[in-house]
């Protein structure tokens, strides 16, 4: 019997990278996952994928900072499943590398539109539905860079600065509702976003690499077990905190 057998989840983001991860790792652990995402094509076929291993999948297109789009897909979800057990937001997007002095207000609007004010738009209506069936866990895909900036990232880390206070804010609320509310932070991984398999990006990401202990990024695999013992009665007593999956960047 898997962690979350009998349990439902939300994920966003699911159709690649992390999400995606977190979906299929959700899933094998027994839960019934719907796949969300902008990409909706890629949301269904994370759902397939999952569903072609027997598993329950569904998928719905949204856009994770719309809240009608938001509601739409969490009423799918209660739809099919009955209730959300959990809800992972793993959505988010790196923004434009620019030096503070040459960002736009469409750079800033854009990635804290997508990686903080999605995150609670998005938690706020999985919650209202987690407080209606007795409780429930959310879990905040941030980062690493919550904790510590890089250069020329500045709406990218306050965002994820953001996203790391709102998670103990909602914790703070929610607990009287039996809801549960924390981050997980992932340090530099290998997806499609951080493009590591491309020469020029490994490259400019040397000095990140190297200061990891472990000596590598991580895969998206790696991440997933966080989130699914963030959303299992495992972690019962845990809200409002952060599980940093970094390969131990942050201890140097």
């Amino acid at each position: 019997m898997g962690q979350l057998e009998g349990k439902t989840a939300v994920i966003t983001g699911a159709a690649s990278g992390i999400g995606r991860a977190i979906a299929q790792g959700m899933a094998r652990q027994g839960a019934g996952v719907m796949c969300v995402d902008l990409d909706g094509e890629g949301a269904a076929r994370t759902a397939a994928e999952i569903a072609a291993e027997g598993h329950d999948a569904h998928h719905h297109r949204a856009d994770v900072a719309e809240r009608a789009e938001v509601e739409a897909a969490m009423a799918a979800a209660v739809a099919r499943f009955g209730r959300i057990h959990g809800f992972v937001a793993a959505a988010g997007i790196p923004g434009r590398g620019r030096h503070v002095l040459d960002l736009t207000d469409e750079d800033w609007a854009q990635v804290i539109r997508v990686d903080l004010t999605a995150l609670f738009v998005c938690g706020q209506v999985a919650a209202r539905h987690m407080a209606q069936e007795g409780g429930g866990a959310i879990v905040m895909v941030t980062s690493q860079l919550a904790e510590v900036a890089q250069r020329e990232a500045v709406p990218y880390v306050a965002a994820k600065g953001g996203a790391r206070m709102l998670v103990k804010a909602m914790a703070l609320d929610l607990a009287p509702m039996h809801v549960r509310v924390n981050a997980l932070a992932p340090g530099l991984t290998n997806t499609a976003m951080t493009r590591l398999d491309d020469p020029e990006v490994r490259a400019a990401r040397a000095d990140v690499i190297a200061h990891i202990p472990m000596g590598r990024p991580a895969e998206a695999h790696e991440i997933a077990g966080a989130a699914v013992y963030l959303c299992s009665d495992a972690a019962s007593y845990v809200t409002g905190t952060t599980v940093t999956v970094d390969g131990g960047y942050l201890t140097v």
